[in-house]
Parts: C-alpha cells; structure tokens; sequence
C-alpha cells in the first residue's frame, strides 16, 4: 500500500480514511505500507496493523526546483511534488526482494514513483482532483484572476495524468457514487469499481459525554482549512449566511473548527465565532466534543468530490446537516429525513427551522445516526474492498 501521507487519527479526511482502511484491512490482509511524509507522528498507531512500514521523507512543497520542474515538465505542480527518486528506489526494493499479490496506491499522484510492474495497481481515488482545481481557477477574482491562463494550464496537466492513469491501473475505485460515473465517462471503461467511505465502530458506539450548549451552536468542521474546499466553505458562511442567521437568531453561535482553522480565519474569533483546532482523538476537545456539544452541521459546498469524512462522523453523534447538492456525494441519505440538502437560497431558512424546532432536529439526528450504523460503519464498508482484492487475486 502506497500512500502520499502517514496515515492518521490527528488528521482529517483522506489520513483518517487510509487510517481505518488499514485498521480494517489488517486482519484479512499482510500489508506493507509505503508513506510520504514530512514527519513520523502517528507512526506507532499505523505499525499495528501493518506486516511493514515505511516512511520515505518528503521536503517542502514550495522551492524552486518544484516549481521550474512544473512549469518546463509534462507534470502539474500537485505531481511534481510527489516525485521522488527515493519513494521510486523503496518502491522499486520492496519488489525486487518480496512477492506481492497486489499495489494499493491512495490517490493517483504518487503513481510516477511506481516502476513498471506485473503486480496488480489498484488505484483508490479519495476524489477527483482536476475537478477540485478547475472549481478554484474558476472561483478566482480581483487581481488573482491574472494567474488564470497559467493556472489552467497546470489543471490541463492535472487532468490529462490524473485520467492516465485510470485508463492504465488494472483497477480504478472511486470513493462515491457520483465520482464512479465520472471517471466512467471520461475513460470509456465499464469496470470503475466504487468504495464505501465509512465511520470507524468506536463514533457509532461513543457514548455522549458532551452536553449541547446552552446557545444554538452552528458546527463547521471538524476539517482541514487547508484543502480549498473546506476553506470555500467557511468563507460562504461567513460573508453569505451568518449575518442573515444572526438576525433571525442573535444568540446563535458559530465553531470553525479543523486543522489550520486559526491561520485561515483568526481574524473572525469573536464572542459569537469561535476558530479552534480539534485535539487529537481522546483528548479534552477531540473531534467528538464538537460533534456532540453542536445543534447542526452546516457545510454549503460549493464543488462536488469524493465523500465528506466530517459527515459521516457527525451523522454517527446524531448531529443534523445542512448542506448543498454537491456535498452529499458518496452517502446515500433520503433528503429532509438523514439530513438537508438544499439549494443556496435555503440554507438560512433550513438552519432556523432545525434551530428552533427540537424535535425536528432530534429527528433527523437519529435517522442519521442509524443509517450509519446500519450501512456506514467501517468495518462493513472495508469488506467490499476485500472483494475487490479477491477478483484480482483470484483472477491472476
């Protein structure tokens, strides 16, 4: 298993899904993990699970080098920065000296660093990248817009490696429905298997230890700020939203929770905005504290992709979402009943009705929380990957 990080708890999104993907791998599987990282932290956690793990250094995302190599090479700048003679002679060892029934690689970008080999590349794409970036070149005003012509070239780059090497992986998994037809239609190929996101068993069977607070408490989060979608997000609340929520509802609260949160909007922490990261899991404010002292999720998305780790968790402590059409990709929810999803010009009025109706709102928090543990957990959602292993395995 090749990953572009250390998977890990500390993390969200994509870290915490290779987490418990390997978690629930381990028993049925004998894995060798390969990771890209700056650090080792979480390091231990992961070993537990894995036959062998190895974590190959990986140097700043910003230098010259990168950044000539990007502008003067076929590859896009997200690429160039997983190129690495040293993850290629790991990678390129590990074969040479040990028998493997398959490669698992998370995310496509660290792809060029695999040689060319006879074992099965089984290529798990947590989301569609070129789609991410083309929504934010796309997005860009003021004098930001000037980069746009370079810009859209690197997304070009981005899209034509990023389609490559699905059409050349033996396997393509998407992690959503939406993504699956997508990656369907750009490759011609009938055979795009899809991965069931999950929640690890411990969200389901937490018990609340977090009461709510006292004032209607609006949760974004719990996220890294440092992926464009998530930090889109919170910019729509604030500049589109919460003025119009704060009138209908002065007492209301809203948590900007995640990973980077304070570096990205600081400068909005006030009495009635608080900007925080989570802990670590187990500790005083961990995600869970969040999820369960909160009266809703709002997350209006304003691009589509893969599925949203923070839903699934916070569907699993009972908290009610409201989000827009492109957010729920890879979670199959009957509207108004597991959750909201609405048109823009809705949020508000959805966020006043579940603020002021209790019952409505406890509602469809319990709706959620048992479609999670009837078809989300994670443990249930890994066994379809197993599958996937045996058709290959099987088949060779």
């Amino acid at each position: 298993m090749i990953c572009p990080y250390l998977p890990r708890l500390s993390q969200s999104g994509g870290q915490r899904s290779s987490y418990y993907s390997i978690k629930y791998l381990a028993p049925k599987n004998k894995i060798t993990l390969i990771c890209f990282s700056r650090d080792e932290d979480g390091l231990k956690d992961i070993k537990q699970f894995c036959h062998k793990v190895i974590v190959v250094k990986r140097g700043k995302t910003w230098d010259l080098k990168k950044v000539l190599m990007a502008a003067f090479s076929p590859y896009p700048f997200l690429v160039v920065n997983y190129i690495s003679q040293e993850l290629k002679t790991t990678i390129q060892n590990e074969l040479d000296h040990h028998h493997f029934d398959l490669i698992h690689c998370d995310c496509f970008y660290p792809m060029p660093n695999i040689p060319k080999t006879e074992v099965p590349i089984v290529l798990v794409d947590l989301t569609i990248e070129y789609s991410v970036y083309q929504h934010f070149v796309e997005s860009l005003k003021g004098i930001k817009k000037l980069l746009t012509p370079i810009l859209q070239l690197d997304v070009l780059k981005l899209k034509y490696w990023e389609t490559h090497y699905w059409k050349n992986s033996h396997t393509v998994v998407a992690f959503g429905q939406d993504d699956q037809k997508i990656i369907s239609q750009v490759t011609g190929r009938k055979d795009i298997q899809y991965f069931q996101n999950g929640v690890d068993q411990k969200y389901i069977d937490a018990s609340i230890k977090t009461p709510k607070t006292k004032k209607p408490s609006i949760l974004f989060g719990v996220s890294n700020m440092k992926w464009m979608q998530n930090s889109e997000s919170v910019d729509l609340i604030l500049k589109k939203y919460w003025s119009k929520i704060k009138k209908q509802i002065p007492a209301c609260q809203l948590y900007i929770v995640g990973r980077f949160a304070p570096e990205f909007f600081g400068k909005y922490q006030s009495k009635d905005i608080i900007v925080t990261e989570a802990d670590i899991d187990g500790e005083a404010h961990d995600p869970q504290f969040y999820y369960q002292q909160s009266w809703l999720l709002l997350a209006p998305m304003a691009s589509g992709g893969g599925t949203r780790n923070k839903f699934l968790e916070a569907m699993a402590f009972s908290l009610p979402i409201i989000t827009t059409k492109d957010g729920m990709g890879g979670i199959n929810i009957e509207n108004y009943r597991h959750a909201i999803v609405c048109p823009e010009k809705d949020i508000v009025k959805n966020v006043v009705k579940l603020v002021k109706n209790k019952k409505y709102r406890g509602q469809i928090g319990d709706d959620a929380k048992k479609l999670i543990a009837d078809k989300y957990s994670f443990e249930k959602c890994v066994e379809g990957l197993n599958q996937i292993y045996d058709s290959i395995t099987t088949n060779i």
